[in-house]
């Protein structure tokens, strides 16, 4: 095997989640650039994280990459620079940057056009209805639009989901209220949401969608890996049990089972191999009993903040990145796809207990927690030391207030 290297943008969870699919298959130390620390990967011995000043901005990013590129390449003649976005901004980043650092990494990337229409929301739709994918029925406005109250005329009832179609642009943007989305049950409660959204600074679209019903228990999350050459190597799907209901954080997953839907599988791949896409791609999708299909709700353009539960199953997303990037090794074009049998969990095992609704798939998960088949991403054996213990369990207090003071069930509009 070729010698390498791993860099890894960002310092959340994300970061840390493939700093330890690293470790646990190649015993290796991985580095990461950010432009500010986050507290998944502090005091860890898994991953070396260096604070980058205006990192989030392209002129900075690409001058510290060039730079950082040149200088390892000198140092380490003979060994693979493999560079992996774990955010949003930095996926983003990347794709402006194009073929530039190619001279000195190896990396997956989508040309800036098609990054652009797939992690905005509202251009993502219309590539959904081109390729028959089918997503929640959408209106998307513009600032004029809700100047003209076109945020009224919608072609279906509440209650309704509200987000931001640019989601990059959203981290900026604060209020009073302010959520990463949305479930308004009036037009009052829309109308009073999106007008503080433009009044705060937000200027891209805003979609409006058909909320449908259901607990965090219809969620899904597929996260698949499509090789250099445009061939998806592997899927893996997930069965949310839980969401963080915190503002700044809700719809983030706490609590997943493995899950296996061969049709979802298929229709999805197709769609990754039409569109030529390559790296990680992770979906959330929701079951809509009124139809019995599920419909998409976004692609992230890298690994999820929860994707160490495919690796946790058994399918290590570094050794992916390894195989396709560094090795470039044969690929059958017969794509995995993953069965796993471990629950994942983001959150203490009380919270699960408390918060999950009582139903089969709950006794299901909790039959994992008695055989011991289950893990979180944060909480590592070969990563663990005093100051990383405590702060881990500060993390875990603070998720503990934060559900008793917003959790509750979700609206069901039948």
């Amino acid at each position: 095997m070729k010698k390498f290297q791993p860099f890894l943008l960002g310092s959340d969870i994300n970061v840390y989640g493939m700093a330890r699919a690293f470790h646990e298959q190649y015993g290796i130390v991985s580095k990461a650039y950010a432009h500010f620390q986050l507290a998944p990967t502090k005091y860890s011995r898994i991953v070396d994280v260096t604070i980058v000043p205006q990192f989030d901005e392209f002129d900075a990013f690409r001058h510290y990459m060039l730079q950082l590129g040149a200088a390892f390449k000198a140092e380490h003649p003979d060994t693979v620079a493999l560079l992996i976005p774990c955010g949003d901004v930095y996926a983003n980043l990347l794709s402006q940057c194009g073929d530039a650092l190619r001279k000195y990494f190896v990396y997956n990337t989508l040309d800036d056009d098609l990054s652009h229409r797939l992690s905005n929301k509202s251009s993502f739709y219309q590539i959904c209805e081109q390729f028959d994918i089918p997503h929640p029925l959408t209106k998307t406005v513009d600032k004029a639009d809700v100047e003209r109250g076109e945020y009224r005329n919608l072609p279906f009832g509440f209650p309704v989901a509200m987000k931001p179609a640019n989601s990059v642009e959203w981290l900026d943007i604060d209020f009073e209220g302010r959520k990463k989305a949305f479930i308004l049950n009036t037009p009052a409660e829309l109308e009073k949401v999106i007008k503080q959204s433009y009044e705060a600074g937000y200027s891209s679209e805003m979609v409006i969608q058909d909320f449908i019903p259901g607990d965090d228990d219809r969620m899904r999350v597929l996260n698949a890996y499509v090789d250099q050459h445009h061939r998806v190597r592997m899927m893996f799907l997930g069965h949310p049990l839980l969401e963080d209901p915190t503002p700044i954080a809700i719809g983030n997953y706490a609590a997943i089972l493995p899950d296996y839907n061969e049709e979802v599988f298929r229709k999805i791949a197709a769609f990754l191999e039409k569109i030529q896409y390559e790296g990680v791609a992770n979906f959330d999708m929701k079951f809509d009993v009124r139809d019995q299909t599920y419909k998409l709700f976004e692609i992230n353009l890298r690994q999820g903040r929860s994707s160490y539960f495919v690796t946790l199953n058994g399918f290590n997303l570094a050794k992916y990145f390894v195989d396709d990037l560094v090795e470039d090794s044969e690929f059958d074009g017969r794509t995995v796809f993953g069965r796993g049998s471990k629950l994942w969990l983001e959150i203490p095992r009380s919270i699960f207990t408390t918060y999950v609704a009582d139903n089969a798939d709950k006794r299901a998960a909790q039959e994992m927690l008695k055989r011991g088949d289950w893990g979180t991403t944060l909480e590592y054996s070969h990563d663990m030391n005093p100051l990383r213990w405590l702060l881990l369990r500060h993390m875990f207090n603070i998720y503990k207030k934060g559900y008793r003071k917003y959790f509750i069930k979700k609206a069901d509009k039948s």
